[in-house]
């Protein structure tokens, strides 16, 4: 299913302006994996008022910049605001080429170690095993839909019996194919472009899934989430595309980690996430009269 957002805005109660020089700042850091002279963190925002008895939906970032940079911070704002929305949120680190040496296929290893990590870990976070949403942008995107696609690379240090596949999936213009046809054979390598190419591994029982995508990106080619779009719904999976016309690689940034964003597009991308995780059972159907929702 895809849907299309022009230039008009969906406003939601509780939707906040992040305005430049804000400081966002998570309640908590926490490593869940340990390296030989480091260890990966989550970034961890909880709901007002969240105990560890407690049951919430949990959503976890991961971070864009190729595999090779980026920082936990580009998804600090939208982890308040969906903390906010009773979620524990977090923004999760992982290895990347420029500080740890490695390639796509170790980013997409610690995305699943995260996963498995909070699964595992849920009576202390205050979480729900069974509402885990993986999310992320651009090659963090890729990240996230790999937990919920990609077979097989694991961490072999951890409990394989505790499964590292989300629930759900929300992605924001997401690289989807790493071949030819896409973003990343070169870090790939062309002997392996279809191992980690989630478009090529579509199949049935796949976590329903959210995709936001500009129609002008230049980076990741809009062609490639249409056809993973059509390709998750022909094997009997939900899944919807927003399609944000004439938008290119990034746009979803809000105004926190782009100050020059006005928000716009945050926010369009905020209201369809909360209807999408209202529609899933993850959120409360709040009436009209009761002077929220979307």
């Amino acid at each position: 299913m895809k849907h299309i957002y022009s230039n008009f805005l969906f406003f939601f109660l509780g939707a906040t302006v992040a305005v430049a020089g804000e400081q966002i700042r998570p309640d908590q850091t926490i490593a869940y994996k340990n390296l030989e002279s480091s260890e990966l963190k989550l970034h961890v925002f909880n709901p007002p008022s969240h105990a560890p008895s407690d049951q919430s939906p949990v959503i976890v970032f991961f971070f864009g910049g190729g595999w090779t940079g980026g920082t936990p911070r580009q998804f600090y704002q939208q982890a308040r605001d969906f903390a906010r929305h009773g979620f524990v949120a977090i923004s999760a680190e992982y290895r990347t080429k420029r500080t740890h040496q490695t390639t796509p296929f170790e980013c997409v290893e610690d995305g699943k170690s995260a996963i498995r990590w909070v699964r595992q870990h849920a009576n202390e976070l205050g979480i729900d095993p069974n509402r885990i949403i993986s999310a992320g942008g651009s090659a963090g995107g890729h990240v996230a839909a790999c937990t919920g696609v990609i077979e097989e690379h694991e961490a072999e240090s951890e409990d394989l019996s505790v499964s590292s596949m989300p629930n759900l999936l929300i992605l924001y213009n997401p690289v989807i194919d790493t071949t030819e046809a896409g973003y990343g054979l070169n870090a790939v390598t062309e002997a392996r472009k279809t191992e980690l190419s989630p478009c090529h591994h579509v199949r049935a029982g796949l976590p329903p899934t959210l995709i936001f995508h500009g129609t002008a990106d230049l980076e990741v080619p809009f062609e490639n989430v249409e056809r993973f779009t059509a390709l998750m719904t022909e094997a009997g999976n939900e899944c919807s595309l927003v399609a944000f016309e004439g938008k290119r690689h990034g746009f979803f940034n809000g105004s926190f980690f782009r100050p020059k964003s006005n928000d716009v597009d945050y926010d369009a991308a905020m209201a369809h996430g909360v209807e999408f995780l209202t529609n899933q059972g993850y959120l409360p159907v709040v009436s009209s009269g009761d002077g929220a929702g979307l």
